[in-house]
């Protein structure tokens, strides 16, 4: 694992935009993030390098909607614990305007740039005090359209800490950043379900032959075996991931990351 820079060699923000090979130097350190082995080395490395980044507080939202009746949050938090904790007691997850611009948009935006709505005002007031008094909303690139939103919201205490300083280098960055906490917790999302469920290798590749357009004739055609047998293990596979269908449950494997990003 590569080693990060000492506090004493730490730049501003502002530094950030203006030096490129400062620059490269965080990005080199992101993999490792990506790569890590759990929830405590992955936060370790998220807060070693927003320190680089001249910040004091990170969090990584994620939010997965299976359908209409069921969502899945999930984060990855490098800030002060009583934040997670007014999150939850506000009921903040229909409340949040960094979750609702990465709705909307891709562009990193910052924290005063919000069109923040009447009902979000507790939250951008408890965020303030809680490292969040300047900031940078980046959302992250997902695939899956409105069915998974992920964003990563970058903090400063001190406020506009963070205006201003939207350039390239650091945009690029940041969104480098919630790309690899992204990676992170769709691999150990999909880690979780594959645990959770029971489901084998065969019925993910079962799984694989639905999101490819395949019947059931055509799948056991390939495995030399009858096309009912097919669909037996679909309807036991669907049961295992709680989904009414198979076309579902190759749905739920993907948004959950079972069949890759």
């Amino acid at each position: 694992m590569k080693h990060l820079m000492a506090i004493d060699d730490l730049f501003s923000a502002a530094t950030l935009t203006r030096e490129p090979e400062y620059a490269a130097r965080i990005l080199d350190l992101l993999p490792a993030l990506g790569d890590a082995d759990d929830a405590e080395a992955a936060v370790d490395q998220f807060r070693h390098v927003l320190k680089l980044m001249g910040a004091d507080a990170g969090v990584f939202l994620s939010v997965i909607k299976d359908d209409a009746t069921r969502t899945s949050h999930r984060s990855l938090l490098a800030c002060d614990p009583m934040w997670a904790t007014e999150y939850t007691k506000g009921g903040w997850h229909d409340h949040d305007p960094w979750l609702r611009h990465a709705r909307l948009h891709s562009e990193p935006i910052c924290g005063t740039e919000l069109d923040v709505r009447p009902d979000e005002t507790g939250f951008v007031n408890v965020s303030a005090r809680l490292g969040f008094a300047s900031s940078v909303v980046v959302p992250a690139p997902s695939p899956a359209g409105l069915s998974r939103i992920a964003v990563l919201t970058i903090g400063s205490h001190n406020f506009g800490f963070f205006d201003g300083v939207a350039q390239i280098l650091f945009r690029i960055v940041a969104r480098a950043l919630a790309t690899e906490l992204n990676r992170w917790l769709l691999r150990n999302i999909a880690s979780e379900l594959v645990a959770k469920s029971g489901i084998t290798a065969d019925e993910i590749a079962l799984l694989r032959h639905e999101e490819a357009g395949h019947t059931s004739k055509m799948i056991g055609a390939e495995l030399n075996i009858e096309a009912k047998t097919v669909d037996s293990r679909f309807q036991r596979l669907s049961a295992k991931l709680d989904a009414p269908d198979r076309r579902t449950a190759a749905r739920i494997a993907r948004l959950y990351g079972v069949l890759g990003t």
